[in-house]
């Protein structure tokens, strides 16, 4: 059924962004098949019941797939390379608000759409916000965003990140990033299969918080994310837990995941390194080190942990829960929901005050039992 947004809020056009590479994937995603049906016309077929009229936004039109849907239009990017340049040749082409969707989301809501289209009022860009993390590949943006877009563009920035500053924003809250769940890796596609269906029982639950994984090669970390929803305790735990690993000689990492990073600010002589065109630049102290670098893209978790963190024996992530390879979720029951973010069977233990089943469960203030058990589970093995 077609969505029905007020006259304040009128979207009538939803686009597919197609334009990726699939680096991570190693296989052009738009081809898996979920349900018999490849994830681009899945989600096509999802844009056409919402929107009168739909678009796929691709690389250059050659990349365009033979066998669209009638009525789809074909919009290759005005620059290369990202969603910015391709959102960019979707807002010259329309002139008018669009709503943008990732082309390997695995199950599109109707929902959540509308809550976002509801959003745009008297605003550039409104995306949803699950999880402390921004959603710009399930958003409207508005014809207001085209010169900033090409301005960031012809300037070496590609990330939509770099965009939301200069615009008007309506962030819309969501307390589950399910629903934004999309295929980036090999390991995301098997989770996807298990979400639809496509897996046996047996083959989708196999190993889930059991401790049976492949050894790590030298200098490889484990990798623990700690998860939950906003305002449950994740940061805390975090900072009580470290000190349990590095009582134990273990080298510790950690990593947050932010919307928009600022280690600089005006005036600063690495920030006018940086206003003057470098790519790159690092500030260092007799005690610290930061490298900083622009991206066209979010950085992957595995990304970052094998680029900064070879020798470590342990990373610590506060989020990124479909992307490391095991978590430990908190919830506290003052923090005013109602359920847990992670699936039944998905984390590894369960940090709560609350009455909640887990077979691996350890009170708000149990950390150094959890340290010990994760050591264990984790295999990290200095001396203590």
């Amino acid at each position: 059924m077609a969505l029905s947004p007020t006259p304040q809020a009128q979207v009538r056009v939803g686009v597919l962004l197609a334009g990726g590479e699939s680096r991570r994937m190693g296989r052009d995603k738009r081809g898996l098949r979920l349900g018999g049906e490849t994830l681009l016309r899945r989600n096509l077929a999802f844009l056409g019941s919402v929107f009168p009229v739909v678009g796929l936004s691709v690389r250059s039109e050659e990349q365009a797939p033979a066998d669209l849907p009638a009525g789809v239009a074909v919009i290759p990017d005005e620059v290369p390379g990202s969603p910015m340049g391709g959102l960019a040749g979707v807002l010259a082409r329309f002139g008018e608000p669009v709503f943008a969707l990732a082309a390997d989301i695995v199950s599109p809501d109707p929902a959540a759409v509308a809550r976002v289209i509801d959003a745009y009022r008297d605003v550039d860009v409104a995306l949803p916000v699950a999880e402390d993390h921004l959603e710009p590949l399930h958003a409207v943006y508005g014809p207001a965003c085209l010169p900033h877009m090409r301005a960031l563009l012809a300037g070496g920035a590609h990330s939509l990140l770099d965009l939301f500053p200069l615009v008007r924003v309506a962030r819309v809250s969501f307390t589950d990033a399910t629903r934004f769940f999309n295929v980036n890796t090999p390991a995301d596609w098997t989770e996807a299969q298990r979400r639809v269906g496509a897996l046996r029982p047996d083959a989708a639950t196999a190993g889930v918080g059991t401790g049976d994984r492949p050894p790590r090669a030298p200098g490889e970390p484990a990798v623990l994310g700690v998860v939950g929803r906003p305002d449950n305790g994740k940061t805390t735990l975090i900072e009580r837990i470290i000190p349990e690993f590095t009582a134990r000689g273990l080298r510790v990492g950690a990593v947050k995941r932010v919307a928009r990073l600022d280690i600089d600010y005006p005036g600063k002589d690495s920030w006018r390194h940086s206003e003057s065109g470098a790519s790159a630049y690092a500030v260092g102290s007799p005690g610290k080190v930061a490298f900083v670098t622009r991206q066209d893209r979010e950085a992957a978790l595995d990304e970052i942990v094998s680029r900064f963190f070879t020798g470590y024996d342990l990373v610590v992530c506060e989020g990124y829960r479909r992307e490391a390879p095991d978590v430990v979720e908190v919830f506290r029951s003052g923090a005013g929901y109602e359920s847990t973010v992670c699936e039944p069977g998905e984390p590894l233990a369960l940090v709560t005050d609350a009455d909640l089943a887990h077979p691996h469960r350890f009170g708000l203030d149990d950390t150094a039992a959890l340290a010990r058990f994760l050591v264990e589970r984790l295999g990290l093995v200095r001396d203590a």
